[in-house]
């Protein structure tokens, strides 16, 4: 087992988003924007999903830890550190997941922000 954690990973972020575009991915990705940093974050995540259903053990670690990387890169682009992260982490340990999760969808609206509603006519499936 490695010794590098997490912290270890978000202090190589903050380092490479230092670095000039020309040698630093990171930093290609955060001169792009938010929105791109968050469009590969989704994108990993949905190739962390398919890993995860195909159920090569390899691949799931693989993408797993790219995710963890674009996850890191869009806290970085939001100026949020991994400890704020923590600390929502931690607070939420004070009760049950059960408990935890009906708190959150009685103080909040569900679905994503920005996404629009797919309407369909009666009779009509989605995507049809």
């Amino acid at each position: 087992m490695s010794n590098f954690t997490l912290h270890d990973l978000e202090k190589r972020v903050q380092e490479r988003a230092r670095a000039s575009a020309d040698v630093s991915y990171t930093r290609k990705l955060l001169d792009k924007g938010v929105a791109h940093c968050a469009k590969k974050l989704g994108e990993e995540a949905i190739e962390t999903v398919l890993a995860a259903l195909d159920e090569d053990r390899a691949r799931l670690i693989a993408e797993a830890a790219d995710l963890i990387y674009h996850l890191l890169v869009v806290l970085e682009a939001r100026g949020i550190a991994l400890a704020e992260v923590e600390a929502v982490l931690a607070e939420r340990t004070k009760q049950s997941g059960l408990e935890e999760k009906a708190s959150r969808r009685r103080g909040r609206k569900s679905g994503l922000p920005g996404l629009r509603t797919i309407k369909t006519r009666p009779g009509q499936a989605r995507g049809a």
